[in-house]
C-alpha cells in the first residue's frame, strides 16, 4: 500500500469539518463514490446529501472515494495499489456496496476507470457473489442511465430522500437466492431500476424498446419527494479543498417553474417545490457557526418566494450570501442589495437566446426590454462587471439570430461604458457561449445537435464580431466536449464497450472506430415521433406534452 496515497488522504481528512457527528461502525459497509475528483465531488450538494442519508443510517459504515488526481492516479498505477477509500484506506473491493453519486453525464467516463482501479469486474454480469454490489444515483442517472447501465447492478431513479432509506433497509434484510434475490427485492422499491432485468430490443440498428422480466416494472417511475417532510439539503462536510470552500450551502428549492424547452431542470424534477423559510434559516444558523458565507442552491433560486427576505436575513446576521442562479425577470431588490453587501463585483445573467425569435423558440419568456432593464438595475448599483450566458446551435437558428446576439451585447456594453465614465471605473462584459445539447425529457429531446463544422463557423463569426469590442471577452465551451456530452445524453447500452475502451486510454475517435460505432448517429440524428428512446425505460406521463411543445417550438409558438 502506498504511503503517498495514505498521506494525501490524511491531509484531506484533517482539513474537513463535519457539521453532524458521524460514525464508522455498522454491519453493512458502503463506499460512496464520486466519479470526479475530490474538489468537484465534495462541492456537490447532491453528493453531500446522499452521504448524510447513508452515514446517518443505523448499522451502516459509510466511507467515501473519489477519482484520483493525476499524480495520485500515477501513484496508484506505479505502486499497484487498488483504489482505496478516503476514511480508512480500505480497498473498494472489500466493501459490501459501492454507491456512485453522479450529477453530470461526462462523469460516466470515469465509472469504468474507477471500477478498473478498484479491481472490480466492469460488467455486472461478470461479477460474483463476493464482489461488491454496485449501485448508482444522481441527476445524470435519472436523465439517461443507459450508456453505463451494463456496469451497474441497481440504479436510484429520481430523488433519493425516500428511496435511499428503503434501499438500505432492503440491503440489511435477509433474502433468499443470493444476489439475484437481493436485486429482485430492490426492484420492488419504487424508483429503483435493475438494468439486468430489462433487455433492449433493436430493429434495423435502431432501439425498438425493452423487454422486462415478469416482476420488473416497465417503465420505472422516477421518485419524487415532498420537501417539507425532509430537512433542506445542506453542507455536511466543510473543507477549503472545494470550489465553494468558504461557503455553507443550503438548497432552497427543487425543480424549475419555467419549463424552458432546452433545459431538463424544468421537467425531470416534477413540480417546482420550495423549502419553508423557517427550515432554511434554522440550518443557516447552524452553518454560520462554521462559515461566514451562505450559498443558496437551486435550479431557480430567484424564484424562491421569499428570496429577498432570506438574503436580508443572512446579511443582517453579519454574513455574506451567494446564489447559484439569477433569473433576469426576478431580480429582487433586497436580494441584489444583499449580494452587493456581500462583495459581489460580477453578476451573471442568462438571456440564452441571442435574438427575440430564439428566446421565443426556447420559451425563455424574456423580452429584450426585460434584459436591458435588468442590466440597468445592476449598472445603477455600480455592478459594471456582467457575465452573459448564450446558447448557439438552437433548433432553427440562423446567422441573423447571431447578428441580434451581437447587437444585444453591444447595447449592454454601451450602458456599462456610460456608467463607467461617470464613475471613472471600467467595467467588463464576459460572454459565455455554449452549444445546444439535446437533453432527454425536454421538448427538444428529439432534436439532433448541430454538426461541429457548422458550430465552429458560428464561433468564428462571433469571435470576429466581438473581437473589436473593448471590455468584452468571449469564452466558448469546448465543442468536442459538448459533442461527447450529447453522445452520453442520447446514448444507449451499445456505448458500454466504447466507454470501456476510453477507460483504457483510447480517445473518442479511436474508441468509436474500434467498436464500430457511428457517434454522429447518436448525436446529430433527429429522432422520429414514434421511435423508442434509450431513456424510455424511465417512466414519464409527459411524452405527449413534450412532443406538443416541440412541435409548437418548430412552429414558432412562444407559449
Amino acid at each position: 500500500m502506498s504511503n503517498a496515497i495514505r498521506n494525501r488522504h490524511r491531509a484531506l481528512l484533517k482539513a474537513e469539518t463535519h457539521i453532524l457527528p458521524h460514525g464508522r461502525v455498522g454491519q453493512l459497509s458502503i463506499c460512496l463514490v464520486s466519479p470526479s475528483r475530490y474538489q468537484t465531488g465534495m462541492s456537490s450538494l447532491g453528493f453531500q446529501t446522499v452521504y448524510a442519508l447513508l452515514a446517518g443510517a443505523t448499522d451502516i459504515r459509510c466511507e467515501r472515494a473519489f477519482l484520483p488526481e493525476r499524480e495520485e492516479m500515477e501513484e496508484y498505477r506505479r505502486s499497484g495499489t487498488p483504489l482505496l477509500s478516503l476514511e480508512s484506506s480500505t480497498p473498494l473491493a472489500d466493501f459490501d456496496v459501492i454507491a456512485f453519486s453522479t450529477s453530470f453525464e461526462p462523469d460516466y467516463l470515469n465509472i469504468p476507470i474507477i471500477l478498473n482501479l478498484a479491481r472490480i469486474p466492469l460488467y455486472s454480469n461478470m461479477r460474483s457473489q463476493s464482489d461488491p454490489l454496485i449501485i448508482a444515483g444522481g441527476a445524470a442517472f435519472f436523465i439517461n442511465p443507459e450508456p453505463v447501465a451494463d456496469f451497474i447492478d441497481a440504479i436510484c431513479i429520481g430523488e433519493g430522500e425516500d428511496v435511499i432509506p428503503a434501499m438500505v433497509a432492503t440491503l440489511l434484510s435477509p433474502v433468499d437466492n443470493g444476489r439475484d434475490g437481493l436485486l429482485h427485492a430492490l426492484s420492488a422499491i419504487s424508483g429503483v431500476y435493475i438494468p439486468a432485468f430489462y433487455q433492449p430490443r433493436y430493429q434495423s440498428g435502431q432501439l425498438a424498446g425493452y423487454v422486462a422480466e415478469a416482476d420488473a416494472p416497465l417503465p420505472v417511475v422516477r421518485a419524487s419527494v415532498c420537501l417539507e417532510q425532509h430537512d433542506p439539503s445542506s453542507s455536511q462536510i466543510l473543507t477549503e479543498n472545494t470550489e465553494f470552500g468558504d461557503m455553507f450551502l443550503v438548497e432552497v428549492s427543487r425543480g424549475c417553474p419555467r419549463g424552458c424547452r432546452f433545459c431538463s431542470s424544468g421537467f425531470i424534477y416534477g413540480a417546482f417545490r420550495q423549502q419553508p423559510f423557517d427550515n432554511i434559516v434554522s440550518l443557516i444558523d447552524q452553518g454560520l457557526a462554521h462559515r461566514n458565507k451562505v450559498g443558496l442552491v437551486g435550479a431557480a433560486v430567484s424564484d424562491y418566494v421569499e428570496i429577498g427576505r432570506l438574503c436580508r436575513y443572512i446579511v443582517e446576521k453579519g454574513a455574506k450570501v451567494s446564489v447559484s442562479s439569477l433569473r433576469i425577470d426576478r431580480i429582487d431588490a433586497d436580494m441584489l442589495d444583499a449580494l452587493i453587501a456581500s462583495g459581489h463585483k460580477t453578476i451573471s445573467l442568462a438571456p440564452e437566446g441571442g435574438s427575440q425569435r430564439m428566446r421565443d423558440v426556447i420559451r425563455k419568456n424574456l423580452t429584450e426590454a426585460q434584459i436591458l432593464d435588468a442590466c440597468d438595475m445592476l449598472i445603477s448599483r455600480d455592478i459594471l462587471n456582467l457575465k452573459l450566458y448564450f446558447i448557439i446551435g438552437l433548433p432553427g437558428e440562423t446567422d441573423t439570430d447571431l447578428d441580434e446576439m451581437v447587437r444585444l451585447i453591444e447595447t449592454i456594453r454601451e450602458r456599462v461604458i456610460e456608467r463607467g465614465r461617470a464613475n471613472k471605473r471600467l467595467g467588463e462584459i464576459n460572454v459565455s457561449v455554449n452549444p445546444f445539447i439535446p437533453k432527454p425529457f425536454t421538448p427538444f429531446q428529439w432534436c439532433g445537435m448541430e454538426p461541429l463544422p457548422s458550430l465552429e463557423r458560428k464561433v468564428k463569426l462571433l469571435e470576429t464580431r466581438l473581437r473589436r469590442l473593448s471590455n468584452v471577452k468571449l469564452k466558448v465551451e469546448s465543442l468536442r466536449e459538448s459533442y461527447l456530452q450529447a453522445l452520453l445524453s442520447r446514448g444507449d447500452r451499445r456505448l458500454s464497450p466504447l466507454l470501456a475502451a476510453m477507460a483504457d486510454g483510447a480517445n473518442l475517435k479511436k474508441a468509436a472506430k474500434n467498436c464500430d460505432i457511428d457517434t454522429d448517429v447518436y448525436v446529430q440524428r433527429t429522432i422520429s415521433a414514434d421511435e423508442a428512446m434509450p431513456w424510455s425505460v424511465i417512466g414519464t406521463a409527459e411524452t405527449a406534452k413534450l412532443r406538443k411543445e416541440y412541435e409548437r417550438a418548430l412552429a414558432g409558438e412562444k407559449n
